[in-house]
């Protein structure tokens, strides 16, 4: 039965005040549930990940000064009682030049057709545009918002101008101006998200928080200790593939293979006497422990598999489909 007709059958005594409770009855029981996909889209380096972190509120995707830190699409799924937003981070958008990167790009590319609202992020000042992927955002009929992140860094001269030159480039889209790092309007994003949202049931369990496994998680962070302590081209030559995980009572065994393409490279993850590895198990215990909130006793290897960036079936294996 419509509310309409139940609004027909209110007998005679539902006056007045109580005809207010009533319609806030009817309210809480015909709303229908929302729920989509708010896929979070941009440069390298922007602040993506962070705004993603911000809006779950949970560390889910990595973060490093350096670009191209994200490789995969990540979900972070948020849930109220008649809403479900499932945010997708994403690889920051570039011209791809070997495999790696053209599988990343594919990720952001799916990323675009399947949204049902976009975010762009662009850092404060940097007017760098993708045009190929402004072009597919234009053309599409989904929802855009442009957040113009880290304001916390500028001044209202440069996100005044800013703001008009986003509203030249996306002339449909709604503008934003934000810090994801100290959380500046967040609060008025996450309204307008709700609002924008399409009627859906769920897409996942409602105590689900991501679509990733604890593994991915774990290697993730091994990764991140190697953005962080390594410089050149060591980082983005590394993948990590978890071998063992295995949970006990009271602590959690791991065993991490960490790929390089070359002996070079491999001699400088382990380090002289094996202090360079040793620090990046020990940082990253650190944060695994804190993540899963047991102890953990992790063992890393460093391994070569030649030119993996390049190799269609290595980057199958790595997850990279």
């Amino acid at each position: 039965m419509s509310p309409t007709s139940y609004l027909c059958s209110i007998p005679q005594y539902f006056v007045g005040a109580k005809v207010d409770i009533f319609f806030i009855f009817a309210k809480k029981n015909f709303m229908a549930h929302k729920a989509g996909y708010v896929n979070i889209l941009g440069n390298p380096n922007v602040g993506k990940s962070t705004l993603m972190n911000a809006l779950v509120g949970e560390k889910l995707s990595i973060i490093t000064s350096k670009a191209q830190t994200t490789r995969h699409r990540i979900l972070g799924i948020v849930n109220g009682e008649e809403f479900q937003i499932v945010y997708s981070d994403t690889p920051g958008l570039l011209n791809p030049t070997y495999k790696l990167q053209e599988r990343m790009m594919s990720f952001a590319n799916t990323a675009i057709q399947d949204a049902d609202i976009i975010l762009y992020v662009c850092e404060v000042g940097n007017r760098d545009v993708m045009e190929d992927y402004i072009e597919k955002i234009q053309n599409s009929d989904i929802p855009l918002i442009v957040i113009i992140n880290k304001i916390d860094v500028s001044n209202t001269n440069i996100v005044e101008a800013d703001v008009e030159f986003w509203k030249k480039q996306f002339p449909k889209a709604e503008i934003l101006p934000v810090s994801a790092l100290h959380k500046a309007n967040l609060d008025i994003l996450i309204q307008r998200l709700t609002e924008l949202l399409p009627e859906s049931p769920p897409y996942f369990p409602k105590d689900e928080l991501t679509d990733k496994s604890m593994r991915f998680f774990v290697s993730e962070i091994i990764r991140e200790k190697i953005f962080l302590f390594y410089q050149k081209e060591i980082p983005y030559s590394v993948q990590v593939v978890i071998d063992s995980y295995k949970e006990e009572n009271a602590l959690i065994r791991i065993s991490a293979f960490i790929f390089v393409e070359r002996e070079t490279q491999k001699a400088i993850i382990i380090g002289h006497q094996g202090n360079g590895l040793k620090k990046v198990g020990t940082t990253a215990r650190q944060d695994i422990e804190d993540f899963t909130g047991k102890k953990v006793f992790l063992e890393t290897f460093v391994k070569v598999r030649k030119n993996w960036r390049a190799n269609t079936k290595d980057l199958n294996a790595f997850g990279y489909e």
